[in-house]
């Protein structure tokens, strides 16, 4: 699994003009999954991010976690995180998962971050077209892949 993790003062998904999900100082979480990944790579990804000390304490520094600050995610589907570019102008995503075994791992996800949170995770429908609206705090980006755990 591949995950991009954004610091952010807000953010919103919107599907057919109806918002589905809306938090201020939080994380928003794009989620890509490819046909080897597991409960394992969710489990692991799901602590990762709610351990994850991206928040600035009263010095400014980045001492505290979602947890800490009881702030708030969003999670998004993004098969394109598996994007194969390396041939052509035109995108390959041969390696992300089929609907059939990316929705029970993305609700897993879900599920795990609600467990290891306290609170369930705001997000999207899973193959929507979705209008993901965000304002990038810092910036601070994180990318991370479940198949480099270094």
């Amino acid at each position: 699994m591949r995950v991009v993790v954004q610091r952010v003062s807000s953010a919103s998904v919107t599907i057919d003009g109806v918002q589905t999900a809306a938090i201020d100082t939080g994380l928003l979480v794009l989620v890509g999954i490819e046909e080897s990944d597991a409960e394992e790579d969710a489990a692991w990804l799901s602590a990762k991010i709610s351990g994850l000390r991206i928040f600035g304490d009263e010095n400014g520094i980045m001492n505290f976690s979602l947890k800490d600050i009881d702030a708030g995610i969003i999670v998004v589907s993004q098969f394109t995180l598996h994007a194969l570019t390396k041939k052509g102008n035109r995108p390959s995503y041969i390696k992300a998962a089929r609907p059939e075994k990316a929705i029970p791992l993305y609700q897993y996800f879900i599920d795990q971050l609600e467990a290891g949170l306290g609170k369930r995770p705001g997000t999207g429908i899973f193959g929507a077209d979705m209008k993901v609206a965000l304002i990038n705090d810092g910036p601070v980006t994180i990318l991370m892949d479940s198949k480099n755990k270094s």
